[in-house]
């Protein structure tokens, strides 16, 4: 593991990801080694019943930058992002998909952004250029995407035009405060927590990246997307109570 200050944490929420991880981790070890970066790549293991933890332990040779931690339980994707990210050490914090839907190489776009130094978080988009989508949903999970957006956009006040893209990055100590008040624990944590970087005056930027469809995705596109809404109307009714701390 790197000794002193880093440039780059990693984060990666796992639930039951022994399938995919092996592959992921290579591509990340690959794309570390080509940068001159001091990084951590903490795998987040959200109480996986299959042989995740085994995977990540078993990649760790020749990996020192590899770290594993553990939910103890089965807590969500929102859980184990927050748990990554207040757990991350590097100077930029980026958390991404355990499938790499949006390839690893895509954080450069991401890294580039907040070294200009006028953003304090960077957030990968497929609505920007949809001629980057390497592989498409099927066409009405597309759709029932992209009204998402437009409800989430409306109800939250949010300007981005893809909320729900796994790859985001942020200034680690500037964006702390939004992980310890974030809630939500399911795959609507996205919308919550850029809903308190820009009440907290956070700048983000919206990137378009390249991303491709996995079709063994987790996200039940009805199920999923019922508690991503009631999510929505659940932080909105905190912020009107006023739990979340404006400081």
């Amino acid at each position: 593991m790197c000794q002193g200050p880093l440039d780059l944490s990693i984060v990666i929420p796992a639930f039951n990801e022994e399938q995919r991880l092996p592959k992921s981790l290579q591509s990340i070890r690959s794309y570390l080694k080509s940068h001159s970066l001091r990084a951590e790549v903490l795998v987040v293991d959200d109480g996986s019943t299959d042989s995740t933890a085994r995977v990540v332990e078993g990649s760790r040779t020749g990996f020192p930058e590899l770290r594993l931690i553990s939910n103890g339980r089965n807590h969500g994707k929102g859980f184990s992002v927050r748990h990554g990210m207040l757990e991350a050490r590097g100077e930029i914090a980026l958390f991404t998909d355990a499938d790499l839907s949006a390839p690893i190489e895509e954080a450069d776009k991401l890294l580039a952004a907040l070294r200009e130094g006028a953003y304090d978080g960077a957030i990968g988009s497929r609505a920007l250029d949809r001629s980057l989508i390497e592989v498409h949903q099927p066409a009405l999970r597309e759709r029932a995407g992209v009204i998402f957006n437009r409800i989430v956009r409306q109800i939250m006040g949010l300007p981005f035009q893809d909320t729900q893209c796994g790859l985001k990055a942020f200034r680690r100590e500037k964006a702390r405060v939004i992980f310890e008040q974030q809630r939500t624990e399911g795959f609507g944590f996205d919308p919550e927590i850029l809903f308190l970087a820009l009440q907290k005056g956070l700048l983000i930027a919206e990137v378009p990246v390249r991303w491709a469809h996995n079709p063994a995705t987790k996200v039940n596109m009805f199920g999923d997307s019922l508690r991503m809404f009631l999510d929505l109307l659940v932080i909105r009714w905190n912020a009107f109570m006023g739990r979340y701390s404006m400081q």
